[in-house]
């Protein structure tokens, strides 16, 4: 059983905790990615589960087993790097079996290992070929096979695709999804692209400040966001967000009907649209202003409009027809609003 299950761990630079009281259990065979914004500790995580950094508290458990003292040769994880940390002046089918080599495994052992693994990676061309002589998204494809061959029971990705130019990306992402659903491995994956995110994660681990704000499917985070900063960081274009009064159902200032059974106490809300839940309105609208930007994004537009308080995006079918400077009216699909209290920063339960 390839689980590996974080029990309230904590990790210390001197007097700065960067990382605490973190739990989470991952399932064998799950996809779990470890979201957030730069510095929020999910590569430190990463790093700790690998066996790469101290755990200053807290008991780290792989297969059922206690490994905060391992080696990271002992723990069964094979990782892959932002950076493909090729061996230059070896060949690409040297640098997939040099682990395998070192160890004093077989050669016919390790070729027969080789096998699949380029095959599953489309590799068998360059087999002959130095890393210089590669494409970023091969040299890419080379590392995960040289995790590959280790056959771990865990793999960890610590922001794999982010060198790549966009439509590299999209490939090797497939890549990856389907080589884990092939291999039927224990993965956890790190990364900042919340598209990453939400194509390739059985569930998404949120992290803000060394904590995990939210966890949860890709549909629950987005769908129904925890706090503030979850709303704010999933879904593209961001959400927008309006502070508003609430009293009877309604939200003053605008004409905006909540959808029951909000139960609402007199007082600020925070209020969150997403731009596609939005229609523009040329003669009525529950919220009105003018046209400030107008963004072509093939399918859609992004039209951004400037109440007399707040700025909000509204996303549009590509053929409707704006102009920077009108006045215009926005609907509100109350159904999908998302209440949070202002204070707490937490979100309002229907």
């Amino acid at each position: 059983m390839a689980t590996v299950e974080c029990r309230s761990i904590r990790k210390v630079y001197g007097a700065l905790e960067v990382m605490r009281d973190f739990n989470l259990q991952v399932d064998n065979h799950e996809f779990v990615v470890f979201l957030g914004p730069s510095g929020c500790g999910k590569s430190t995580m990463l790093r700790m589960i690998a066996g790469l950094e101290d755990i200053s508290g807290g008991d780290l458990l792989i297969g059922g087993q206690r490994v905060n003292d391992r080696d990271p040769g002992d723990r069964g994880i094979a990782m892959v790097f932002q950076n493909y940390a090729l061996y230059p002046h070896m060949t690409v089918r040297e640098n997939i079996t040099f682990g395998l080599e070192r160890a004093g495994i077989a050669k016919a052992a390790i070729d027969e290992r080789l096998a699949p693994v380029v095959e599953a990676l489309g590799l068998g061309v360059y087999l002959s070929r130095k890393p210089t002589e590669l494409s970023g998204g091969q040299q890419q494809r080379v590392a995960i096979a040289r995790a590959m061959i280790k056959t771990p029971e865990v793999f960890l990705f610590d922001e794999p695709l982010s060198n790549l130019d966009a439509k590299l990306r999209g490939n090797l992402r497939v890549e990856i999804a389907r080589l884990h659903r092939d291999l039927k491995t224990t993965s956890i994956y790190v990364t900042h692209d919340q598209l990453e995110a939400m194509t390739l994660a059985d569930r998404i681990v949120l992290m803000k400040e060394g904590r995990i704000e939210q966890m949860g499917t890709p549909e629950e985070i987005y769908q129904e966001p925890a706090t503030l900063f979850a709303a704010g960081f999933i879904g593209t274009p961001n959400m927008n967000f309006i502070e508003l009064d609430a009293s009877d159902g309604l939200l003053q200032d605008h004409s905006i009907k909540l959808a029951a059974p909000f139960a609402l106490k007199s007082g600020p809300v925070t209020v969150g649209i997403r731009p596609g839940a939005m229609r523009l309105n040329q003669t009525g609208g529950a919220l009105r202003g003018q046209v400030e930007r107008n963004e072509f994004h093939g399918e859609t537009r992004l039209v951004t409009i400037r109440t007399v308080k707040h700025e909000i995006n509204v996303a549009v079918p590509a053929s409707t027809r704006v102009h920077e400077g009108e006045t215009i009216g926005i609907d509100v699909d109350s159904c999908n609003l998302h209440l949070f209290d202002p204070k707490s920063e937490t979100r309002l339960r229907q």
